[in-house]
């Protein structure tokens, strides 16, 4: 951790360093900015309608990375190597660590069904590069209200921000593509899933100041894992014009494993034969 450069996984004070730093890419400090002054400010005199994602960023929480294209080969295995680090180190990090990822911008990406198409590339590279098999007890089929996008054999709640929303504040990202990974045994750690009498206390604060943030009602498609009519995959970049989110997933997801074949990818056959933590 907090090896040199940037795409490295990096905590909080190392991120903020470099990222303000002479040197340093334009478009990573334009995103730490908008990150931080977004999660800690105000807007019309409401604060980040996620408590708990807030505080974790006032104290220092979380972790991250920076990836300098959205498309590149090598910057997404930097990714995937990224995320399977962090998922070794975040519960020794802090009980609130997720893992904060900016994308550098492209030119070739500035519809909202771009953004779309380029999320649902990032997390299909991850499952084909992945170095653990998918969870035995997570579906396949993302039109199941219990499937969830995983990685490293860990469930996970990918929510991201992006420059398309006019309305909806708090997933508004001015400069690019912003994906936050929070494994779902880091809400079950803190005692805030949707079965628990805190859970949905927090999740009813939340709406109450989305409303107020956003000026607009909670979206449509704003739910639970695991509960019947609710999927998580609309969650992770809602829509602003239906038109152009997609309709089904776009995500193909399978049991065997490796995905790929290793000898296509060195890297990952190295993760294949490293000693599990």
């Amino acid at each position: 951790m907090n090896e040199p450069g940037v795409q490295s996984l990096l905590d909080q004070e190392t991120l903020a360093a470099r990222a303000t730093a002479d040197d340093a890419p334009q478009w990573l400090a334009d995103h730490w900015r908008t990150f931080r002054d977004g999660l800690l400010g105000e807007r019309e005199g409401t604060p980040f309608p996620c408590h708990f994602g807030s505080e974790s960023v006032r104290a220092g929480d979380p972790l991250y990375a920076a990836v300098p294209s959205l498309t590149d080969r090598d910057a997404l295995l930097g990714l995937r190597d990224t995320l399977y680090e962090y998922l070794q180190r975040y519960e020794d990090h802090a009980a609130r660590a997720s893992l904060v990822t900016f994308f550098r911008p492209s030119p070739d990406v500035t519809t909202e069904a771009e953004y779309h198409e380029a999320l649902w590339h990032v997390l299909q590279f991850l499952h084909v590069h992945d170095p653990e098999p998918w969870p035995s007890d997570i579906p396949t089929d993302p039109d199941d209200e219990e499937w969830e996008f995983s990685f490293g054999g860990v469930p996970m709640f990918p929510t991201c921000r992006a420059p398309f929303y006019d309305d909806r504040m708090s997933r508004y990202c001015p400069v690019g593509l912003e994906i936050t990974f929070q494994p779902r045994a880091l809400f079950e750690n803190l005692g805030v899933t949707a079965d628990t009498d805190a859970g949905q206390h927090a999740r009813e604060v939340v709406q109450d100041r989305l409303v107020d943030y956003d000026g607009v009602c909670p979206h449509a498609d704003l739910g639970d894992w695991g509960v019947d009519g609710d999927r998580e995959w609309p969650q992770y970049l809602f829509s602003a014009d239906e038109s152009q989110a997609p309709e089904e997933c776009p995500m193909a997801v399978t049991r065997e494993h490796p995905p790929i074949d290793p000898k296509f990818d060195p890297g990952l056959a190295a993760l294949l034969d490293a000693p599990r933590s």
